[in-house]
C-alpha cells in the first residue's frame, strides 16, 4: 500500500532532531500535526518508530533501521531537486548534436564557441556521420538536434525542421580543365570529365542523382569519399571536378575556378532537425533559440 511521501520526510526531520518541536520548526508545521503525521506512519507500518517522554524522544529499533533507508532516498531526491534547479539556470545539462563533419567545420564552429562560452557547465557531444545516418540517430533518440543539408528523404512528419541557410551548390575544377573555363557548361559536358563526389549514401551524392536524373543522365563519379575537404583537394591537384556548398570554399584559389553552368543547381538549405514530440532540455531548447536568432 502507498503512502504520502510527506511522511517519509517528517519521519526524517524528527529522526534527525529527536525533537517533535525542532521538527515542526524546520517544517513550518505544528508540533501537534508532526505528532499526528509520525502516529499515521506507525499505523500504517504497524510499528513504534519512536520512544517518547517527557524528557527526550528516541528512535526503536525499527525506527532506525528505517532512518537508513529513508535517508539515503530523500537525498537523492534533494540532490534531483538540485540538478534540476541547475539544469533551468544553465548551470548543468547536456547537448547531443549530430552532424556532417563538413557542417560542423564550416557552419556549427562559430555558434557551438559562442554557446560554450556562454554556458562554459553544458557538456556538448558531437557525432560525426553523414546526414542520412544523423537523422536515423535523431529517429532512435540517441541524440538531441541533428543538423543537414536538406532535401533528405529520411525526414519524416515525427521530426520538426527549422531551416536555417540558403545554399548554392558550385562545380569546380582544376586550372588544367581549360575548356571549362571558356562559358557556360551543361550537365552533359560535365559527365566528360572525371567527377568527385561524396559518399553516395550522403544526402548530397542522392540530391545530385536525382538533379542529373531529371536532366536523363546518370551520373557516375570516378571518386566517392566522405569528406568534403578532401574532394576540394583532390580537385585542386587535378583528379577530377566535384561539387561542393558555396559556403565551404574560397573561389579565390589559383587551383581550381568555378564552373559555370547553362542549368545552375537548384539552391538548397541547411535546416535543424528535431523530434516534434519529445520533451527537449532546457540546454537543447536554448541552443535551438540561439540558432534561430543568427539564421
Amino acid at each position: 500500500m502507498s503512502i504520502n511521501l510527506e511522511l517519509y520526510r517528517i519521519f526524517y526531520h524528527v529522526a534527525q532532531t529527536l525533537s517533535f518541536s525542532k521538527a515542526a520548526d524546520a517544517l513550518f508545521l505544528s508540533q501537534s500535526a508532526v505528532s499526528q503525521h509520525i502516529h499515521s506512519l506507525e499505523k500504517h507500518l504497524n510499528t513504534q518508530l519512536f520512544h517518547r517522554s517527557t524528557k527526550k524522544v528516541q528512535l526503536t529499533g525499527e525506527g532506525q533501521l528505517l532512518l537508513e533507508h529513508i535517508q539515503p532516498a530523500l537525498f537523492s531526491i534533494l540532490q534531483g531537486e538540485k540538478l534540476l534547479a541547475e539544469t533551468a539556470q544553465m548551470n548543468r545539462g547536456r547537448l547531443h548534436i549530430a552532424a556532417s563533419d563538413t557542417i560542423c567545420k564550416y557552419f556549427l564552429l562559430q555558434h557551438l564557441r559562442a554557446f560554450h562560452e556562454r554556458y562554459p557547465n553544458i557538456e556538448i557531444l558531437i557525432t560525426n556521420r553523414t546526414s542520412i545516418e544523423c537523422v536515423k540517430l535523431l529517429k532512435n533518440n540517441m541524440v538531441d538536434l541533428v543538423f543537414t543539408n536538406l532535401p533528405n528523404d529520411y525526414i519524416d512528419a515525427n521530426l520538426n525542421v527549422d531551416e536555417l541557410l540558403t545554399f548554392q551548390d558550385i562545380v569546380i575544377a582544376p586550372q588544367k580543365y581549360t575548356l571549362l573555363n571558356q562559358g557556360a557548361i551543361t550537365y552533359s559536358q560535365l559527365l566528360e570529365y572525371p567527377i568527385l563526389l561524396l559518399d553516395r549514401n550522403s544526402s548530397t551524392t542522392q540530391y545530385l542523382n536525382q538533379v542529373f536524373k531529371d536532366h536523363a543522365l546518370t551520373l557516375t563519379p570516378s571518386v566517392e569519399l566522405g569528406s568534403i575537404d578532401l574532394l576540394v583537394e583532390l580537385t585542386r591537384i587535378g583528379l577530377g571536378i566535384t561539387v561542393v556548398p558555396d559556403y565551404v570554399v574560397s573561389l579565390n584559389s589559383n587551383e581550381y575556378f568555378r564552373v559555370t553552368l547553362k542549368d545552375r543547381l537548384p539552391k538548397r538549405k541547411l535546416g535543424m532537425v528535431s523530434q516534434a514530440k519529445t520533451p527537449l532540455s532546457n540546454a537543447v531548447k536554448t541552443f535551438m533559440q540561439l540558432m534561430l536568432m543568427h539564421r
